[in-house]
């Protein structure tokens, strides 16, 4: 990949490039490709329409994504990365909508700021949600106000390390009697895993494996 240009303006053109999939695609993508046993399980979950935000910056020298570190307060998820994001109302319409009013009540992210470019397949969640990513360049200048109640706090990470599959460790771990397979990017301090780890993986296979 050393021939790839972590910018911006190629991550759009990749998103806006890309058509996407069924919804059952979501099968062959990310850590569900670890976990092919537990598909029908998580099927057969009452899920919850969700959708996160892929929030890529346009910086000069390198574009950076938008991850935050959910408070210890949650009740789901507590205090791990992710991205910024949550349940889709009726009143949103579209996962995009969704996604952009959620990172505006979570991390004060102006939605004048962001640009939406592209879906990736629905990620199926062991706890009960049907996650939609919602691809998005986002441009310099906007102020982050992390939520208190919902984020500790809001960071970034180069598009490049995200992208660079030598970075995309896996690890496992028995959840509810069963062991479950997982992506791990460590990043710094950070412990990048789980759904996030499983929606990003997703997004280099997608985009650019």
């Amino acid at each position: 990949m050393s021939d790839v240009v972590f910018s911006a303006a190629d991550f759009r053109r990749r998103a806006l490039q890309h058509v996407a999939p069924l919804d059952q695609s979501w099968r062959e993508h990310g850590d569900h490709v670890l976990n092919r046993d537990s598909i029908r399980e998580i099927e057969q979950l009452n899920l919850r329409d969700a959708a996160v935000l892929i929030g890529v910056i346009d910086y000069p020298d390198e574009a950076r994504v938008i991850l935050t570190q959910r408070t210890t307060k949650l009740r789901k998820h507590a205090g791990q990365i992710a991205f910024p994001g949550g349940g889709i109302d009726d009143v949103d319409g579209t996962p995009e909508v969704a996604a952009l009013r959620e990172a505006e009540e979570e991390i004060g992210l102006d939605r004048r700021f962001v640009e939406t470019v592209g879906r990736l397949p629905q990620y199926l969640s062991g706890t009960g949600f049907r996650i939609q990513p919602v691809l998005a360049v986002v441009q310099p200048g906007f102020v982050i106000t992390p939520n208190p109640d919902e984020v500790d706090s809001v960071f970034e990470v180069p598009l490049s390390f995200l992208m660079n599959p030598d970075n995309h460790q896996q690890d496992s771990r028995m959840w509810q009697g069963v062991v479950r397979h997982f992506y791990v990017m460590p990043y710094r301090e950070r412990r990048i895993w789980g759904i996030t780890a499983g929606i990003i993986r997703t997004l280099y296979e997608r985009l650019y494996a």
